[in-house]
């Protein structure tokens, strides 16, 4: 299954992909919600998304998918190259990451491996996914630190709760930046939120 926003690249893919004897094209979707709702009757083996569609991303989407249907293959396709987004998407369950200027036997093998259950990412954005996977490693204090000052703690508040000083609620504060590039404390912790990392109960 095909699900891109943008027709001319759905018509394009579909006729790259139905040149190969041994694949079939059983759906296209122009929204991550109609591929949702499709693929209960196509029942696709591999689904080939973009990720910046309108109503719903993609990377929510593959969690959606992965919820209803855990053994989907899912193959991402999109013009995003930032780390945040190779993240997200692989954190979110996606098995291949690639660029809408790859070439297209580099999508057929793709999309073969996926299918066999074997992961394809490309050798440059396979470095950025280990290397921006390790900014992101926080400890549990780190975890710990950056969820209090979520709920509006200030570094003394911290110290006082987590019984250390407020020199080291700086120096996990200032680490909590470093691996989050984030220029502040408030950005820390809203990209903390957006990758999963800390959660904030209501």
């Amino acid at each position: 299954m095909i699900v891109d926003d943008h027709p001319v690249v759905r018509q394009g893919l579909r006729a790259m992909l139905s040149s190969e004897p041994d694949f079939a094209v059983v759906g296209m979707a122009a929204s991550a919600r109609e591929a949702l709702c499709l693929h209960e009757h196509k029942e696709p083996d591999v689904v080939l998304m973009d990720l910046r569609m309108p109503e719903m991303e993609g990377t929510e989407a593959i969690i959606e998918f992965r919820r209803i249907r855990p053994n989907i293959r899912i193959l991402v396709l999109t013009n995003y190259g930032s780390d945040e987004y190779i993240v997200r998407a692989t954190q979110a369950g996606a098995m291949g990451y690639l660029l809408k200027n790859t070439p297209q036997e580099e999508i057929v093998k793709a999309v073969r491996m996926v299918y066999r259950r074997e992961r394809y990412v490309p050798k440059d954005i396979a470095q950025r996914l280990f290397e921006a996977i390790g900014r992101e490693e926080l400890s549990p204090r780190e975890l710990e630190v950056l969820t209090l000052v979520a709920q509006g703690c200030s570094n003394k508040d911290v110290a006082q709760r987590l019984f250390i000083s407020d020199k080291t609620v700086r120096n996990h504060v200032t680490s909590c930046m470093l691996k989050l590039q984030a220029k502040d404390r408030t950005e820390a912790v809203t990209r903390a939120i957006e990758r999963g990392l800390i959660r904030i109960l209501e």
